[in-house]
């Protein structure tokens, strides 16, 4: 699913252990301090929330839903990053049910394993850790994403909570940009919005390449790229602005001053400043799109 090139950058960003020390970091690993980073939501809605099962034509996917109390809402589908489903992935499912919908954060590995899919305090240095999260990611194919992305919004359509009347949106960090993009192409009559934090693998010289897939979505889109990430592939950038503009759809695509994976709360590269950007032009895409 993901090339080398992205693997060796998911790599990089742990090992140079960013803007937080290892103690900060091995508490917020363990769901301790995660809300003290993420600053509340203004006029926050009061929600609910479940560990849910959703079944795909492949098994039964664990999953996070959670939900204003009130009303329906237009749905949010979540991909994590390449440590899967856990607390810091529940935290901001839960902030942007707050902010105003309904969200399901997946655990895209469930064919292997029910979350959670990485150790606690996972450490790319640990050789036996990087094998396991590569094998994993590896182990994700394009079909497949298809065909979860079809299950997953179904199921998000059979939710009394979600305002069918209204679009879908998709975010993804790191290996889920790529995924995001694959849904918005798989269920192009119903996702209205994609965000990619820091996403990978979204322009190879593949012929599954997810920027190929931009003639067939009907989303506006969000790529918050990381600093290292673009001096890597600065012509991703360039590709991806032609795929859209060619399509006709809206794209706001900016290089962010921070390194890939500053936008979980427990990233050892957790950028707070750069996250909340990111949080905000997402708010704002949601609010214009999922019309």
């Amino acid at each position: 699913m993901c090339d080398q090139d992205t693997l060796n950058d998911m790599m990089e960003y742990e090992l140079k252990a960013g803007g937080m020390s290892r103690r900060q970091f091995g508490a917020l690993t363990l769901g301790a301090g995660l809300m003290s980073l993420l600053p509340p939501v203004a006029g926050a809605a009061e929600v609910t929330d479940a560990e849910v099962n959703v079944k795909t034509p492949d098994g039964t996917c664990d999953a996070y839903f959670v939900h204003p109390v009130k009303g329906a809402t237009a749905a949010v589908l979540v991909w994590p990053d390449v440590y899967g489903l856990r607390p810091a992935f529940r935290q901001m499912g839960k902030r942007l049910a707050e902010s105003g919908y309904a969200v399901l954060v997946v655990n895209p590995f469930y064919r292997v394993q029910h979350a959670p899919t990485a150790p606690e305090h996972p450490d790319f240095n640990d050789p036996a850790t990087r094998s396991a999260m590569m094998a994993l990611m590896n182990g994700l194919t394009a079909d497949g994403t298809t065909s979860d992305a079809k299950a997953f919004v179904a199921w998000l359509d059979s939710q009394p909570a979600v305002d069918k009347k209204r679009k879908i949106g998709t975010t993804g960090y790191c290996m889920g940009g790529s995924l995001t993009m694959r849904t918005a192409a798989a269920v192009p009559n119903r996702i209205g919005a994609g965000g990619s934090f820091h996403g990978g693998g979204l322009v190879t010289d593949k012929p599954d390449s997810p920027h190929l897939l931009v003639p067939t979505m009907k989303a506006q889109y969000l790529f918050c790229i990381a600093e290292n990430d673009d001096q890597r592939q600065p012509e991703a950038k360039t590709v991806l602005r032609e795929a859209f503009a060619k399509a006709s759809l809206p794209a706001e695509i900016e290089v962010y001053p921070a390194q890939h994976g500053w936008c979980p709360p427990d990233s050892r590269v957790y950028n707070p400043e750069q996250a909340e950007k990111a949080w905000s032009r997402l708010l704002v895409l949601l609010d214009k799109a999922l019309a």
